[in-house]
């Protein structure tokens, strides 16, 4: 068994949940409980198929979601938070409670900024109606 070093607990955490999309992704979970790869992907449509596999397959490795497979055709997979993820539900809540404050002091800056889901502060969207 390798052993880690780490000189603060952070680090551990920026192993486990660094990078772009694991914490998307873990949002989403937190937020909508159990979700098939497909529900993940249209939440997320920036992330590529590969990506969102190989993140899922590193959060499931980390003991943080839990793949379900059922036997069935065609084949069904979901994703849930496991007891162990589920631990990080106020991480993730204050990170995306920052995440809105911080695009609404851009938004105050003037700049070009939106956010789709809004639940601590309001920005006016930016889209051109149809």
């Amino acid at each position: 068994m390798l052993r880690e070093h780490y000189n603060i607990g952070v680090e551990a955490t920026i192993d486990v949940l660094g990078g772009k999309w694991k914490p998307v992704i873990l949002c989403h979970l937190k937020d909508n409980g159990t979700l098939r790869t497909s529900e993940l992907k249209r939440a997320i449509p920036n992330i590529t198929q590969k990506m969102l596999t190989q993140q899922l397959r590193e959060l499931e490795e980390d003991c943080i979601i839990e793949r379900i497979v059922y036997q069935q055709v065609p084949p069904k997979v979901e994703y849930v938070l496991s007891d162990y993820g589920q631990s990080l539900g106020n991480l993730l809540s204050t990170l995306c409670e920052w995440g809105e404050f911080h695009i609404e002091k851009m938004y105050q800056e003037g700049r070009d900024v939106s956010l789709e889901k809004q639940d601590f502060v309001h920005i006016p969207s930016n889209r051109q109606p149809n």
